[in-house]
């Protein structure tokens, strides 16, 4: 199973993103959407699971949760956006990973079982940072493997 993460987007959805999620079995986008479109327009490629990041604001964004868990074949990943806020532990509450975004900086890390994955920020470039999405791969035994991809030709 291919799960394609994505994070904010902040308004912006390139089309080297969406090339780069196409083939995802779901689509998890980890917060500051910035628009509903884009949300929309994801969901044209696989299902979407969105949490609610802390730029997203106006009725279309009161309805996305601040946090979810997302079964990806047998592996669970919690999502939120900014992981200072995370209040649980996630191997003690039998998660696989957890998936945030908020810094804009891609991070892949394991940690007491758990891998912890960052697509980094995937709409206007900010400072140095590449602009990128991530691509999860679940095994059938529930093994993850973690990728980013940068957007080549992202201005």
């Amino acid at each position: 199973m291919t799960v394609g993460v994505i994070s904010d987007t902040h308004g912006l959805l390139r089309s080297e993103a969406v090339e780069a999620l196409r083939g995802s079995d779901v689509i998890v986008h980890a917060g500051d959407v910035g628009d509903r479109r884009i949300l929309e327009r994801l969901s044209e490629l696989a299902p979407v699971r969105a949490v609610r990041g802390n730029t997203d604001r106006g009725s279309w964004a009161a309805r996305l949760p601040g946090t979810d868990v997302v079964s990806a074949g047998p592996a669970h990943l919690f999502v939120l956006h900014d992981i200072d806020t995370l209040d649980l532990d996630p191997g003690a509450a039998g998660m696989d990973a957890v998936i945030f975004g908020h810094s804009h900086r891609p991070e892949i890390r394991r940690s007491d079982g758990v891998l912890y994955f960052n697509p980094g920020a995937a709409g206007h470039r900010r400072f140095e940072l590449p602009v990128t999405v991530g691509r999860l791969t679940v095994s059938e035994a529930g093994a993850l493997e973690a990728e980013i991809v940068e957007l080549a030709g992202a201005a």
